[in-house]
Parts: structure tokens; sequence; C-alpha cells
């Protein structure tokens, strides 16, 4: 097991390492010559031998722009090449042969938003297609307090939004969890923290646990980690002391025992952080 960890968290430690010294801005990463232009992109238009005519504009949500002599232009859906040969069209009733040059210099309708525990929050660019790991790489490797799953928002054309979760070390092992991501997913890799579990009682070390909550111990493993049942340990009555958010307490009770000798068949108890573990003395 511990091996196994080892080399889950020398493979997070590759992908980082492979996203650092990538510190140029979003919209300086090579543009396809497929990328089409959205709402909310930047361009700029230049049109040589007349300087009055370059222009930087920034698409509006329905996908137009304002450009001097043409007015209001239509250029959603187009890649960057296609603009150029409309805009010659439209200025060949003034000028013989015009060159038009369109550059791309933000693409703001194809990001995606990835943070969380990551090296850094960023927004990564849609260039094409791109993967859920490409972008956690742009943003510099996922960190070692990742809990163990990465959650991408995605919203649709209604305006609703889909989770989807997947687990991290399914990611590293399985590549259909390596999915494409679509223009406005959040990708966010959980983090990490730490928590407590009181156990007291007929334990042989009671006292405070510290885990992770994302490997939240089940009852059984904590009182494992407590030293085992004491000899005088009731361990049919088992107590759980619970707060819940609305600051209410209730106490359950669970046989261990039950727990022990079910093998598989009563499913070990799950604890939530804070739970107050009482192990009862057994009554003579």
């Amino acid at each position: 097991m511990r091996l196994k960890r080892t080399i889950f968290w020398a493979v997070l430690l590759l992908i980082a390492a492979a996203g650092f010294g990538q510190d140029a801005p979003p919209s300086q990463v090579p543009v396809s010559s497929e990328y089409r232009i959205g709402p909310r992109d930047m361009i700029e238009i230049k049109v040589f031998g007349d300087d009055k005519l370059t222009t930087t504009a920034r698409v509006s949500a329905d996908g137009k722009i304002t450009f001097p002599m043409i007015g209001e232009l239509e250029v959603n859906g187009l890649t960057a090449a296609e603009l150029e040969k409309k805009i010659v069209q439209l200025l060949s009733k003034w000028y013989q042969n015009p060159e038009v040059s369109v550059l791309i210099k933000e693409h703001q309708s194809r990001q995606v938003s990835v943070l969380g525990a990551v090296a850094k929050t960023t927004f990564v660019e849609l260039v094409g297609r791109q993967t859920l790991l490409e972008a956690i790489t742009a943003a510099g490797g996922i960190t070692k307090d990742a809990a163990r799953e990465i959650v991408i928002t995605r919203t649709h054309a209604d305006g609703s939004t889909t989770p989807i979760r997947i687990p991290i070390e399914d990611l590293m092992s399985d590549p259909k969890q390596n999915i494409p991501l679509e223009p406005g997913d959040i990708v966010y890799v959980q983090v990490d923290r730490e928590v407590t579990i009181y156990v007291t009682g007929q334990v042989k070390s009671p006292g405070v646990l510290k885990v992770m909550r994302s490997r939240m111990p089940t009852l059984t493993m904590a009182i494992a980690q407590a030293g085992g049942f004491t000899e005088r340990a009731r361990a049919s009555k088992v107590i759980i002391r619970r707060t819940d958010e609305k600051g209410q307490e209730k106490t359950i009770e669970v046989d261990a025992n039950e727990i022990y000798k079910g093998r598989g068949k009563k499913k070990d108890f799950p604890l939530q952080e804070n739970d107050v573990i009482f192990v009862p003395e057994t009554i003579i």
C-alpha cells in the first residue's frame, strides 16, 4: 500500500513538473488554424497600407464587432482565415486587392477554469481538442494537498449545470477518465484537509485521531488506530456522538461485535468529522 501511494504521488509530481515553466498567459498559447471565433474573444485586424483601418475589437455576446467603413460585422464561428477573406471581399468596394490579416489575441469564448489543489489557479485556452489531464498540466499539476476527486462543473445551453466526478487515481490509470473539456468548464481539484475524530472509553490508546478528510476511517478502523478494545470493553454498545450542521447532537449506538463477526454481511459504520466514539465498560 505504501509503495502504491508513493508511485501515485510520483506520477502527480511528474505532471506538475511538466507544467512548470509555462508561465505565458493563456492568450499567448499557439492557436490552431481551425479555431473559430466566439463571443468575448479579442481580435486584431490590420489592413496593410491603411493604418486607419487597424482595429482591435472585443466580440460581442451576439458574435459581432464594429469595423471602420464596413460597420457591424458578423464574426462568430469564423476562423481567422475565413474572416480575412470576408473583410477582403467587403473592402474590395473601395480598395484594389486589399491585404488583410486577422490575429486572435484573446480566446475567452473557449476557456476553462482550473482551480483547487493545483500549482496555480488559471484559465486554460481550449485550442482544438484538449483533455482534463492537459488542462491540469497547464495549471502546473496537482499538489500534494489534493483530495481524491476532481469535480468538473459543466454548464449547458439552458443554463443548467452538471457535476462530473473523476477520482484522481482513476485519471492516472484509466484513459477513459481523461475526458475532453468543453468551453466554460470549471475544473476543481478537491483540496484535502486534516480533521479530528475522538476515541474515548475502553480502548488501549484513547485520545484524538488526526485524519485526512478524504480518507475518513470507519468505526473499526478508528478503534484499531486507538489500539483496539481493552478487555473490559463493551463492544456491543459503542456510542457515537455526532453534531449536525445545525449544532444539534445525536447519539448513535453501534454493535461493533456484529461488524467484526459479519464478515462483510454487516457494513462497517462510516464516521464523520468531529465524531466522538465512546466505548463503555462491560457491566459485571
